[in-house]
């Protein structure tokens, strides 16, 4: 379920020229089919939430896999672009409900620490997935044709369904007779309130930011200005996903042991030092691909141990309106990665500047983001209030 929304917007990248040259369109308007699903899988996280907090996380989740494989089967009959746009509109819609839901079925199920541990796996789900989709799309592409991805991804949301009917039992305790929406408002409005859940909302972000960032500009400066094939560009990202997972994996046995707001902020210094060496060697004068991964992998092992105990900090605040947490902090970061990405790809310049520059300012917000908002509440490192509050 978590993968499900990263995997649809990404499988079908490989298929944009074709499906370009399929409908004699600009390469804009073929562009939109990925920016606007973008879009509406950050609108449509803010909804999940409230809404699986007032009905349930199993119907919630039901309803937007059946969004899923609609808009899936809309996307592989389409007879124009204008139809395949808002079927992967609806796509991404559907899409967004297991990513968000997810995580607050998480919290439903574990304590605080031992939700982190959990998401982080979820968190790993959601990379592994990307970096494998435009493989799959383009295999596909090439032994079929553009609509071999929709069919594929119809049958992912069937399977997904029936493995939901079978396998997953309601969390949300009292879901279908929760609280009414004016309760629900004045629950977000206390999310919104929180200095906690601001900090926490803030680090995830602006530290998954720093990585939209990098795939902004990576794949420009590594083919276009150190003129590496994209073949090479491929195997140096295999490292940085390495460091991402193994981050995860440290997460998964160690929160517990160390506490969700010790490693969040251990994640957000090491993601601050991966970046200013990575810029300082630039600065230096070395453009080499290792000057560049090397650092990064530290910044996204950094990443890995921050960024699950931040949407588990997130969604903890208050456990009865997790899923409308989760849904709140997921809009966030799907808005400001949406933001960063497209300006690091706007401002290339034949140096690696713009995107390093956009780095290291998203990972000292995602550090002082998250320590100031704490500072101001009177809390410590380890959650509780401090003898100052």
């Amino acid at each position: 379920m978590s993968a499900l929304a990263p995997m649809s917007l990404q499988i079908f990248v490989p298929a944009l020229p074709a499906i370009q040259a399929h409908f004699a369109v600009a390469p804009g308007t073929a562009q939109l089919a990925l920016s606007l699903s973008i879009l509406a899988n950050a609108v449509a996280a803010l909804s999940y939430g409230p809404l699986s907090d007032r009905f349930g996380r199993r119907p919630v989740v039901l309803a937007g896999l059946a969004m899923f494989i609609a808009g899936s089967v809309l996307c592989a009959l389409a007879p124009s672009i204008g139809v395949l746009i808002v079927g992967r509109v609806v796509q991404a819609g559907g899409g967004a409900a297991g990513m968000v839901i997810a995580r607050a079925i998480v919290r439903d199920l574990f304590e605080r620490e031992r939700a982190a541990s959990m998401i982080a796996y979820l968190t790993m789900a959601m990379v592994v997935a990307p970096m494998l989709s435009p493989s799959v799309g383009a295999l596909l592409l090439d032994l079929f044709d553009w609509q071999a991805i929709f069919i594929a991804l119809t049958v992912v949301g069937l399977l997904l369904v029936w493995g939901t009917q079978q396998r997953l039992r309601e969390t949300r305790a009292g879901g279908a007779g929760g609280a009414g929406w004016t309760d629900l408002l004045a629950g977000t409005a206390a999310l919104m309130r929180s200095r906690a859940f601001i900090a926490y909302v803030l680090q995830s972000a602006f530290a998954i930011a720093v990585f939209f960032a990098f795939v902004a500009g990576a794949p420009y400066y590594m083919i276009d200005v150190l003129h590496r094939p994209a073949t090479e560009y491929g195997l140096w990202f295999i490292v940085v996903s390495f460091g991402f997972m193994a981050g995860n994996l440290a997460t998964a046995r160690l929160t517990r042991r160390i506490g969700i707001d010790r490693m969040v902020l251990a994640g957000s210094w090491l993601v601050l030092l991966g970046i200013v060496l990575a810029a300082g060697l630039a600065l230096g004068g070395l453009w080499t691909p290792a000057a560049l991964f090397g650092p990064m992998m530290l910044a996204t092992f950094g990443n890995g141990l921050a960024i699950p105990n931040a949407q588990a900090g997130a969604i903890s605040v208050d456990p009865l309106l997790a899923g409308t947490a989760s849904g709140l902090s997921g809009f966030t970061q799907m808005l400001v990665a949406a933001l960063v990405s497209q300006a690091v790809g706007m401002l290339q310049n034949g140096t690696p500047y713009p995107m390093l520059g956009f780095m290291v300012g998203c990972a000292a917000i995602s550090l002082f983001g998250f320590v100031l908002p704490r500072r101001l509440a009177g809390l410590t490192p380890a959650g509780r209030p401090g003898s100052h509050g």
